[in-house]
C-alpha cells in the first residue's frame, strides 16, 4: 500500500511539470537542454545563499535556544532570495526565442531543479514508510503551486527587462517581484502565529500565487499584444 502512496506522489509531482513541456511546445523545440541548463543556474544560485547566509546571517539567540523565530532575521534572510531574480534574469538572457519560451523553459528548469532537490529525498524515505502520511501529498500539491509561481516570477522578471513595458505598469511589476520573494516568509510569520492548520495554509497559498499569476497574466498578455509576440 505504501508503494501506491509513493507512486501517487511521485506522479503528482513530476506529471505536472511534464505535461506543461510537452503542451507548451517546448518539447518541439528541443528546449530540454535549455531546461537542463536552468536547472544548473538554479543549483548555483542556491549554493550562493546558502553561503551568504551562513555568512552574514548566522541563527539567532532564539534559534539557537530553540525559544522561536526571530522575526526581524527571518525576513532578513528572506531578502536573500532576491539572488533567484538576477539567477532568472541570467537564464532569461540565455534563451533565444519568443517571451513565452524563454519564460517557460526557464520556469520549467528552475521549477524541476527546486522539485528533484526538495522532494525527491522525502518522498523516496518518507512516501515509501510504513505509514501513510497525508504531509507528503501536501507537499506534492505545494510543488504544483511552486511551479505556478516559477511561471509568474519568470514572467515578472521579463516583463522587468523589456523597455517597451508602459511606465505606469512598471510599479505593479516591481511590487508583483516583490511579492513573489517575501511571500512566504509572510505566509510562514502570519499564518502559523495564528494557527491555521496545513490544509488551510496550502489553500491560501493556492489562492493568492493564482491571484498574482492572473495579474501577471494580464500585463503580459498586454504586452505581447502590443508588441506582436504571442
Amino acid at each position: 500500500m505504501t508503494f501506491y502512496h509513493f507512486v501517487n506522489c511521485v506522479a503528482l509531482v513530476y506529471v505536472p511539470y511534464h505535461f506543461t513541456y510537452k503542451l507548451s511546445g517546448l518539447s518541439e523545440y528541443g528546449a530540454f537542454w535549455k531546461c537542463f541548463q536552468a536547472a544548473q543556474h538554479y543549483v548555483f544560485t542556491q549554493l550562493v545563499k546558502m553561503i551568504v547566509v551562513a555568512t552574514f546571517f548566522p541563527e539567532s539567540e532564539l534559534e539557537v535556544k530553540g525559544d522561536g523565530n526571530d522575526a526581524f532575521s527571518e525576513w532578513l534572510k528572506a531578502s536573500v532570495d532576491l539572488a533567484d531574480l538576477a539567477g532568472l534574469y541570467l537564464v532569461l538572457a540565455k534563451i533565444p526565442g519568443k517571451g513565452h519560451n524563454k519564460i517557460l523553459t526557464a520556469a520549467v528548469g528552475w521549477g524541476g531543479a527546486e522539485m528533484i532537490l526538495s522532494h525527491v529525498y522525502s518522498l523516496w524515505f518518507g512516501a515509501r514508510g510504513a505509514e501513510f502520511d497525508w504531509k507528503y501529498i501536501q507537499g506534492c500539491l505545494d510543488s504544483n503551486i511552486s511551479l505556478v509561481q516559477h511561471i509568474s516570477t519568470a514572467a515578472l522578471v521579463w516583463l522587468w527587462s523589456r523597455h517597451d513595458l508602459k511606465k505606469t505598469l512598471m510599479p505593479i511589476v516591481y511590487f508583483l517581484l516583490l511579492a513573489a520573494i517575501f511571500k512566504p516568509v509572510l505566509f510562514n510569520t502570519l499564518l502559523v502565529s495564528m494557527g491555521y492548520g496545513p490544509w488551510l495554509r496550502l489553500a491560501l497559498k493556492a489562492v493568492t500565487t493564482g491571484a498574482l499569476g492572473l495579474v501577471t497574466l494580464y500585463i503580459y498578455s498586454g504586452l505581447a499584444k502590443a508588441i506582436g509576440v504571442y
